[in-house]
């Protein structure tokens, strides 16, 4: 418990110490007020953005965008990757492609995400799902290629059926190197989504990012950062949690 309490402490220094820094740079004059303003004109953003009725509005489109993007992509991902380290021949197929297609920037998906699904829903949360995929794909054929081969071996020694060795063996075994990778794809989802928010948006903290740069009102623009900030570490300690129960036998 005292470990953990100072941990937390401890991670609360760097956040205090910025925060303190904002105070003092945006009061003694080093910056306008157009370049940073101070955190009260950043949390008047919140009143602003509420009494215009944006606020729920563009942080509830976010976060179905990524829950929605996030799922379809970890989905694909698990079943791919599931695939590929079971079987040379899947792994020898497709992970060759999809390590060179994971190279490719998420901005420069845009254009051709335009002209294939168009400017809708449809190509934001696909966007938001390729950013999910490639972590959770290289983590899982990763996690199940690293799985000790004696204790495969074991298995069938005691006649255990193909599926019961993947339930009750590869599975145990790669699960903290699998979470590892829904942890990571999360964090890409929440990155991809400002570059899905580019595509025609008329809501969402990407957009609304984007809106105010081209308005020139910074305290928006930093308020659209925190928020995604906040958003993002939140939906990871989530997963945190979710993965300390279901790997507590790893302890």
């Amino acid at each position: 418990m005292q470990r953990r309490l100072g941990n937390f402490l401890l991670g609360l220094i760097l956040p205090i110490a910025l925060f303190g820094a904002w105070i003092y740079f945006s009061s003694n004059g080093s910056f306008a007020e157009s370049e940073l303003p101070k955190p009260s004109s950043v949390f008047k953003v919140i009143t602003e953005l509420d009494e215009r009725d944006q606020l729920w509005l563009n942080i509830s489109a976010s976060l179905q965008r990524v829950a929605l993007g996030y799922f379809f992509g970890t989905l694909i991902a698990l079943i791919l990757g599931s695939a590929a380290g079971l079987n040379k021949v899947v792994n020898r197929l497709v992970t060759p492609l999809l390590q060179a297609i994971r190279a490719v920037p998420s901005l420069a998906w845009v254009p051709l995400l335009i002209i294939w699904i168009g400017i809708g829903e449809g190509s934001k949360l696909t966007l938001i799902a390729i950013g999910a995929f490639f972590p959770v794909f290289t983590t899982v054929v990763s996690g199940i290629k690293n799985v000790d081969r004696h204790l495969v071996e074991v298995g069938r020694a005691y006649g255990l059926k193909r599926w019961a060795i993947i339930k009750g063996i590869y599975l145990p075994a790669a699960a903290p190197q699998i979470f590892s990778g829904l942890r990571l794809g999360l964090a890409q989802s929440w990155l991809f989504l400002v570059a899905a928010e580019l595509i025609a948006s008329a809501k969402g903290l990407g957009f609304l990012l984007v809106d105010s740069q081209a308005s020139a009102r910074t305290d928006i623009v930093i308020f659209s950062i925190l928020a995604l900030a906040i958003l993002g570490k939140t939906s990871d300690l989530i997963l945190a949690t979710i993965e300390k129960r279901v790997l507590a036998w790893n302890k």
